[in-house]
């Protein structure tokens, strides 16, 4: 008999290693399939809410944000590529990619967990922003995404149009910093245990048995 779990992925589509931790836990998951039934679902969490509508500058961003040096970010997004090779997600900075604001992508992916098409606008939009560069706060773009993972056109129209779920998005987001949750990813498993960072697939896969173990032996 499977044990079942609840993995709950705190995360941002605004964050290269939420792609990272995301690919390798999947892959984690996938060499436990025969052990483990999981429920995934995706939690928000904003890195940076106030970003203004015309984003910036990733390059930029990331050197006023974190006081690192030019060759540092370059290196970072270096190092980030070859990683998002490793769970085969093409990476795809450019000196003109920019960082967005996500709230209505977290709005978007709200709704889409009420159609079970969660994970798959999850991958449409980390492809959208980090593959094709284009603008995910964009209400056309965004409603052209659910459309194409089969949830409906008009239905995300009227969501991004209006302030459906922004309560709800805002109530997660407050829920996950109050627990002490500072960055992202962090998959938090039956709501009890916390992996944080894009982790191999092998500390994945280790912690994931563990808690397997912990779980079994307190029924």
């Amino acid at each position: 008999m499977k044990e079942s779990l609840d993995i709950k992925f705190v995360s941002d589509v605004m964050c290269p290693w939420c792609v990272v931790g995301l690919g390798n836990l999947n892959k984690a998951l996938e060499e436990l399939e025969d052990k483990v039934a999981v429920t995934l679902t995706f939690e928000p969490f904003e890195l940076n809410p106030s970003m203004p509508p015309e984003g910036q500058n990733t390059k930029e961003h990331l050197i006023e944000k974190y006081g690192i040096s030019e060759e540092q970010s370059r290196q970072n997004r270096t190092m980030i590529t070859e990683r998002g090779k490793e769970v085969d997600f093409d990476f795809n900075f450019t000196d003109e990619s920019r960082m967005r604001n996500s709230f209505d992508a977290h709005r978007l992916l709200h709704w889409a967990h009420t159609e079970n098409k969660q994970a798959e606008l999850k991958a449409a939009l980390f492809k959208t922003h980090f593959t094709d560069n284009q603008d995910i706060s964009d209400v056309t773009i965004l409603t052209n995404l659910a459309a194409g993972i089969g949830l409906d056109e008009a239905t995300a129209k009227t969501i991004l149009e209006s302030d459906q779920f922004s309560d709800e998005v805002r109530q997660q987001e407050k829920l996950w910093q109050q627990s002490g949750i500072t960055s992202v990813p962090t998959a938090i498993i039956n709501n009890k245990y916390a992996i944080s960072g894009g982790q191999p697939v092998s500390t994945f896969k280790q912690a994931i048995e563990e808690i397997m173990k912990k779980e079994q032996t307190s029924e």
